[in-house]
């Protein structure tokens, strides 16, 4: 699963990328589009380091900042999206994906929680 994780959040920044590269340039677009590929191409970064953590406390902290920034990203694609600025399949997919691996993060940390 691990490398699944790795491979899916790795696509996802490339989406995210080919995104934001094809928004407009007007100002708005441009800074919500810095801060969407800020956090969501930093979702796979800290995933692949949580997998190189050295203990379990550091796992699970390094998941607990991949959680955070799934959230954050969601919230950039939120104003996108409601905004006005794009609005389209694109976005919506981007959205989707984005709370997909909210989920996954999340029940991971939970469960690190538990045990």
């Amino acid at each position: 699963m691990e490398k699944d994780l790795e491979k899916r959040t790795k696509r996802f920044a490339l989406d995210v990328i080919k995104f934001v590269a094809a928004l407009s340039r007007a100002r708005d677009a441009d800074i919500l589009g810095r801060q969407l590929l800020r956090s969501a191409t930093s979702i796979g970064a800290n995933y692949r380091e949580a997998g190189r953590g050295v203990s379990r406390p550091d796992f699970a902290h390094k998941i607990g900042t991949v959680e955070k920034e799934a959230a954050e990203t969601q919230y950039w694609l939120e104003l996108l999206i409601e905004s006005g600025i794009s609005a389209g399949a694109t976005a919506n997919e981007l959205h989707r994906e984005s709370s997909e691996l909210l989920a996954i993060f999340t029940t991971i940390g939970r469960k690190l929680k538990e045990n």
